[in-house]
């Protein structure tokens, strides 16, 4: 069974930084990308960054520039770098792994809250 262990997240004033990390185990099949996604009161769940196995990143407009996604050397953590913070990050973050084992299939982690004070 997949699990995925996310920290990181707080409370942080506007411009601050912090660093989230997502760790995977019980991965059986192929992972073909890890990334985080979040979700703010009242809205939908949207994509924040995702990153493949060969490092190929893709980033919402929103965090452009200000946002880093990494993993380690294992390929089963993934890292999430935010700089810059404004107060609409604010929301609960969510740890992704997409995996392909004769169809694909997504698992989340538990979500970790982050809010930006102004």
């Amino acid at each position: 069974q997949v699990h995925l262990v996310g920290s990181g997240g707080g409370l942080v004033q506007a411009g601050g930084s912090l660093r989230l990390s997502c760790a995977a185990s019980g991965v059986r099949f192929t992972i073909n990308y890890m990334g985080w996604y979040r979700q703010a009161p009242g809205k939908q769940r949207e994509l924040v960054a995702t990153i493949t196995m060969r490092g190929i990143t893709n980033y919402a407009d929103s965090v452009k520039g200000r946002f880093t996604i990494s993993r380690d050397n294992a390929k089963t953590t993934v890292y999430l770098q935010m700089n810059s913070l404004k107060p609409e990050d604010t929301a609960v973050y969510y740890c992704n792994v997409n995996t392909w084992g004769g169809g694909s299939s997504d698992y989340w982690g538990q979500g970790t809250q982050v809010t930006v004070s102004s």
